[in-house]
């Protein structure tokens, strides 16, 4: 079975090259050839998982090596791929998704001239982003890492008539550059400290390091992650990337690239659990993002960018779980697979009101569209209880336990982490209800602002709001079962935790508080964050302009001022810093060279002018010489 293992990459692979060489004869075909060779993915996927589950559970783990990239003395790297119940995982979510949203994307790319070239990139994505999550060493993984990079840089500027498609694009290959350099620097620490950069090897020596060393590493390795799944303080490209088609967004959302900084922390847990001084770093980042994307999620007009906060927000949530070792990696990824259903039917059903409105984005204009578009309006719905954590929906059970891990971690920190998760979750449900609200609740006030463009001679086109084509409909209704179900399913007698146990471990933590206590608070500040936005929002009239809003509204607006954060501390200390550097290069270092070369050439000028070519100075010379000579032998003589 593990020669199958190399065709989960081999397929969407094969797609991109096909699609992307291919030329026009491929136009009116390529989209279904990039659907179809997704599947095949997920089918081997599927072939893989139910011959792993017929196996005892240490020993479903599968290794492939195809052959040695470079073998020299000292130096193996090796293309080799490792299949275990993590990366199965992976596996199952990367294509199973990645071929809904590839279905969905055949109806909303249906007028798009370049319809090709964006399948073409989508199976390029899926093949790198398996290549990341199957490869058994660090090194293979960088290059899927990279390849992921490269994917979303061509997908989030697919439309690259827009400048600002092209500036988020550029945005969001920098901003990953700088975490791409952690994973570098860890890859580069690990071979210089164990000799091997295979997962094996490298976790399993451990516990014969020093702290200094596995701290360093692993803090290199949140850095990558950082970059990845957008955290703080390398989560500015996130907002941006919505310029995308919305597709993409889904897919670099829900189940790919914002998840892959997550697997890496997991997938080196044993780097981490040797370090707590970065555990305890893993944590702060993840708390300190879950909030921030939340609150920048409250104050989003654009619906796409108010998802993307709550992205942001819910990767904090896993980043938090996994910084707390062994008690929340499980944990970590069951919320990253149901976050994975529940978070792209929720892109996808923004792309099909968006697809209904003549691509308006601005809540502000949207209302009433539940009777326009009713399975849009109720998968929509089912992916929103499932987020806020409604009770029995499938993010319900995966972020309650995040909570209970959070205050299992004891002390001081348990307390701090779990109360910070508890306000994280009232606040996705005021923002997410928000969102419904805005849109399919209320007045319908894209006809007032049709009537109100009318009277003021603009030149805007009244929508007229209409379901979507079931090529699109499909992929959300699916997705819209698993937000129901599929946190139930792992929850029954702990199944998921056994599944996963075998690779990431897990311990049981002893929380100050019982468990129907932590789920009575979630659900208490769920029941806040709803009440507050059906006071603010379902109660009130939405007026068309968003009000001037306080200081912090302000500030989200602005993405908390991340940017300006950016210009101010990057890019300008950046530029002050290469100023200083090009002044000491001129003024020290050219200076220094400049300096003993112009010394050179005086001194050489200067001795220049005893070979002048006459003859009578050079008799002077030789009578010189010869009395300096003859003065110096009496001299000697007389002493």
């Amino acid at each position: 079975m593990e020669n199958l293992i190399a065709l989960l990459i081999a397929a969407p692979l094969l797609g991109a090259a096909v699609l992307l060489c291919g030329g026009r004869a491929l136009d009116r075909t390529g989209h279904l050839l990039g659907t179809l060779l997704s599947l095949a993915s997920f089918a081997f996927g599927l072939v893989l998982f139910t011959d792993m589950l017929g196996k005892d559970a240490e020993e479903r783990a599968l290794h492939q090596h195809l052959f040695s990239w470079i073998p020299v003395e000292g130096f193996q790297a090796d293309v080799a791929f490792q299949l275990d119940q993590l990366s199965m995982t992976f596996v199952l979510l990367i294509s199973g998704v990645g071929t809904l949203i590839h279905i969905y994307s055949i109806g909303y790319m249906e007028h798009d001239e370049r319809r090709r070239r964006f399948f073409g990139y989508l199976n390029l994505f899926l093949a790198a982003m398996l290549l990341l999550v199957l490869a058994d060493n660090y090194l293979l993984l960088y290059v899927g890492w990279e390849g992921v990079g490269l994917a979303s840089y061509l997908l989030i500027g697919f439309w690259q008539h827009k400048p600002s498609a092209a500036t988020a694009a550029k945005k969001a290959f920098l901003v990953n550059r700088v975490g791409d350099m952690g994973l570098s620097i860890a890859i580069m620490l690990m071979f210089t400290t164990f000799g091997t950069f295979a997962f094996g090897p490298v976790l399993e020596a451990t516990g014969d390091t020093g702290e200094g060393k596995l701290t360093a590493i692993a803090l290199m390795l949140l850095l990558a992650a950082c970059g990845k799944s957008a955290q703080v303080p390398l989560q500015s490209w996130l907002g941006d990337a919505m310029e995308g088609p919305t597709p993409v967004s889904a897919l670099i959302h829900a189940a790919t690239m914002v998840t892959a900084g997550v697997y890496l922390i997991v997938r080196s847990g044993a780097i981490f659990n040797a370090a707590p001084d970065a555990q305890l770093v893993v944590t702060i980042v993840g708390a300190v993002t879950l909030l921030f994307g939340a609150i920048v999620g409250c104050a989003k007009d654009d619906i796409k960018k108010a998802l993307a906060g709550s992205t942001m927000s819910q990767i904090g949530y896993m980043v938090l779980a996994a910084g707390l070792g062994p008690i929340g990696y499980v944990f970590a990824i069951m919320h990253l697979v149901t976050h994975g259903f529940f978070k792209a039917g929720l892109f996808l059903g923004a792309g099909s009101v968006m697809h209904g409105m003549n691509d308006e984005v601005d809540m502000r204009r949207y209302g009433g569209l539940r009777k326009y578009m009713p399975v849009t309006f109720v998968t929509f719905g089912l992916g929103y209880l499932a987020i806020i954590g409604f009770p029995g929906l499938s993010g319900f059970f995966s972020k309650d336990k995040i909570i209970e891990a959070a205050f299992a971690k004891g002390g001081t920190e348990g307390w701090i982490l779990g109360s910070v998760a508890l306000l994280g979750a009232a606040i996705t449900a005021f923002y997410m209800t928000r969102v419904m609200l805005m849109t399919f609740f209320g007045e319908e006030r894209w006809r007032k602002q049709a009537a109100i463009a009318s009277g003021a001679g603009e030149d805007y086109q009244e929508p007229h709001p209409h379901e979507s084509p079931k090529s699109m409909t499909i992929p959300m209704i699916i997705l819209a079962f698993g937000s129901v179900f599929a946190g139930g399913f792992f929850s029954i007698g702990d199944r998921f935790l056994h599944w996963l146990e075998p690779v990431t471990a897990h311990e049981h933590g002893h929380p100050p508080i019982s468990a129907g206590a932590v789920t009575g608070a979630t659900v208490a500040v769920l029941v806040l964050g709803v009440a507050a936005a059906w006071l603010m929002y379902g109660r009130r009239p939405v007026p068309a302009v968003a009000p001037r809003g306080s200081l912090l509204t302000r500030a989200a607006r602005r993405d908390l001022l991340q940017d300006d954060f950016n210009h101010v501390v990057l890019v300008r200390g950046g530029e002050h810093l290469t100023r200083s550097l090009v002044y000491l290069d001129h003024s020290l270092v050219d200076g220094a060279v400049n300096g003993t070369a112009a010394s050179v050439g005086g001194l050489s000028g200067r001795l220049r002018r005893l070979q002048n070519g006459y003859v009578r100075s050079y008799a002077v010379s030789m009578f010189g010489g010869a009395a300096l000579i003859v003065a110096a032998t009496l001299l000697m003589r007389a002493v």
